[in-house]
């Protein structure tokens, strides 16, 4: 160990290429240029530190949003080498700050496992930062330097002594590259909390300093003694447990760290999040396919060894011994091989048989150690396949016959006439009444609506044979053109013959109105998550109010618009002025409703993204499940605040 430390210096950063390209083509290295890749600058740079944390240097990690809406993350590790690079003739920090492919991780001796794949993260930070600055504690000294655009403002220099050891970042996003500027709150505690639970031991703290409403500041600190069980704990707070236990595997094979928690609740769902060297891997990958593999094996010996299936008389599938698991794995890698340039699915070959072994062991130790939890398992696995066979039934009833034709389409559906579905969208509309108006107001070439009666069913607990048994769901499956299963995966949605790439959920502005929001897009996430996953998927914004002073007319889609409107057109008092609020979306004429909620030249539309998967499967848990008192808090609190994309 103590080898390891002194072989952390200059000669440990390897350079590789330039920087050139970063602010020029900003969303190849960082995704995009909206929300998501603002909220990865910081992701980055926390990265970094997480990393020192993996080597067992690191401790503590602060994240703070500051009041401009710059980051500043600190952390107790070694510090970056300040020392003379010998091939770049300058510090080392320098050239981690402003060289692209620049790093320790490229040396092993440094770092034998990292959550970045390239090496890119923190020079394209300050690429992309109008302002950085970097603060290094290392060696009893203290230095620093500047940065504008990447570049930097002076030499690294000393700025006076440290008795401790660290480096801190301070970076401002440069507004001219990113189209959303302000950090979220809850996107960063969701990411930060997920790094809490898969490295225990950690203390993350996160600390805004923009002042709420009533002048108090929020902030959390993330801290997991057990890791990965504490994680699954978290995800299953608000479900029913079928086994009291959290079974939690935490190995070494063959050098490759493997970390796995899982329990069973009484629902219906499979619940598997899996990471990567902390990179959420939301498309899976061989350690996925590793772990369902030992699943699917050691608990059908089980079963078969004690005759269970055999007396119950049914036929069981992969499928079936996941229903009602919820599974954290986590594996580190030392030179991960990921699919695409996202780094969201995982292709070492290797890393199958290394999962597969950990668990397959574990488990089957579990099992015999376990009866009575062994017995409920398996019972619940021969529950889920009757589920299944009956959802094979109702699934037929969902399949159309031909995409682009009309035979199969519901009789509700008012169709259009464009058969493009990179042109063609789709409005789900609350109720008869509005989809009327809606119909009316509609442009037919390119724009279907499909009026959904009331709220449709809340999935959250249902089985899949319940779910395609609902006539709305049936509606929206033979509307969309979608079809369920592929010889994979039954559960998977085929999206080859989908008939719009815009559905939009249009419903009234009030509170039942994104109640039923919610209830649409739980069934998204739960049953045809990969709609979202693929941006098909938008809520629309209809006004709250109108507001008139003779002539003069304006629509407004918030409280502090409409008060911008009394304070100049009458002088801050409503004498004169008339507001008409709009509770519903039929309040509004057809010509209304086209000109601020459905025309695309006048139109404001939330595209629906999943920032954090586990935060999001926690967040619609507790929004549909029995106690409806939070559900309603909640979305009272939130349904204003949902991002907004042209």
């Amino acid at each position: 160990m103590s080898e390891e430390k002194n072989s952390y210096s200059a000669s440990s950063i390897q350079v590789l290429e330039g920087l050139e390209a970063v602010r020029k083509r900003p969303a190849m290295y960082i995704g995009d240029i909206s929300e998501r890749g603002l909220h990865h600058l910081v992701y980055e740079v926390v990265d970094n530190s997480i990393d020192e944390a993996l080597a067992g240097y690191c401790k503590n990690i602060e994240v703070t949003i500051n009041e401009n809406n710059s980051i500043t993350v600190q952390d107790d590790g070694r510090g970056i080498p300040v020392d003379m690079h010998e091939k770049e003739k300058r510090s080392a920090l320098e050239v981690v700050m402003t060289v692209l492919h620049a790093g320790g991780k490229f040396d092993k001796g440094t770092y034998k496992v990292s959550g970045g794949l390239h090496g890119v993260g923190v020079s394209c930070v300050n690429a992309l930062s109008t302002k950085m600055s970097v603060e290094v504690c290392r060696g009893g000294k203290r230095y620093q330097q500047e940065y504008s655009c990447g570049k930097p403002l002076y030499s690294v220099k000393e700025v006076g002594t440290a008795d401790y050891t660290g480096t801190k970042v301070t970076f401002l996003p440069d507004d001219t590259i990113f189209t959303v500027h302000e950090y979220k709150y809850d996107i960063l505690s969701g990411r930060l909390r997920d790094l809490a639970y898969l490295n225990a031991g950690v203390r993350i703290t996160l600390t805004d300093k923009r002042p709420l409403d009533d002048g108090t500041f929020r902030s959390d600190v993330f801290y997991s003694e057990k890791g990965l069980s504490e994680f699954v704990e978290y995800l299953d707070s608000l479900r029913e447990h079928l086994i009291p236990d959290v079974i939690h595997i935490n190995t070494d094979k063959y050098g490759t760290p493997v970390e796995v928690a899982m329990t069973y609740n009484t629902e219906f769902k499979e619940n598997i999040h899996s990471y990567v060297n902390n990179i959420n891997t939301i498309e899976g990958g061989t350690h996925v396919s590793g772990f369902r593999t030992a699943l699917t094996r050691t608990l059908k010996k089980y079963a078969d060894d004690l005759k269970i299936l055999e007396k119950e008389k049914v036929e069981i599938n992969g499928d079936d011994f996941r229903e009602g698991l919820t599974a954290v794995i986590s594996v580190k890698v030392a030179e991960p091989q990921f699919e695409g340039q996202t780094k969201t699915k995982l292709g070492n070959d290797e890393v199958s048989g290394i999962v597969q072994q950990a668990v397959g062991e574990a488990l089957t130790n579990y099992l015999e150690e376990h009866p009575k939890e062994a017995r409920l398992i398996v019972d619940k696995v021969v529950l889920a396949a009757r589920a299944r066979i009956a959802a094979a039934n109702a699934r037929k009833s969902v399949q159309r016959k031909s995409a682009l034709g009309g035979a199969g389409l519901p009789g509700k559906l008012a169709d259009c006439s464009g058969k493009n579905p990179e042109l063609c969208e789709i409005f789900l509309v609350e109720g008869d009444s509005a989809g009327g108006t809606a119909k009316q107001g509609r442009n037919r070439e390119f724009q279907a609506i499909l009026p959904l009666r009331g709220k449709i069913l809340n999935v959250e607990k249902a089985t899949m044979d319940r779910v395609l048994n609902s006539e709305e769901i049936k509606n929206i499956y033979s509307a969309l053109g979608v079809t369920i299963g592929t010889s994979e995966d039954s559960k998977a949605l085929n999206l080859e013959k989908l008939r719009y790439h815009k559905i939009i959920i249009m419903t009234d502005a009030d509170v039942d109105g994104s109640h039923i929001d919610t209830l649409i897009l739980t069934f998204f996430f739960r049953h045809m998550r990969e709609l979202i996953e693929n941006g098909y998927v938008y809520i629309a914004a209809p006004p709250l109010y109108k507001c008139s002073k003779g002539k003069i007319e304006e629509y407004c889609w918030t409280d502090q618009q409409k008060q911008a409107f009394i304070d100049k057109y009458g002088g801050g008092q409503e004498s004169g002025v008339k507001i008409q609020r709009y509770k519903g979306l039929g309040e509004m004429n057809a010509a209304q409703l086209k000109e601020t909620t459905m025309d695309p030249q006048y139109r404001t539309l939330r595209q629906v993204h999943i920032n954090n998967e586990s935060q999001a499967d926690y967040t619609f848990t507790m929004l549909m499940g029995d106690d409806v008192a939070p559900r309603r808090q909640f979305i009272e609190d939130n349904a204003t605040y949902a991002t907004i994309d042209a």
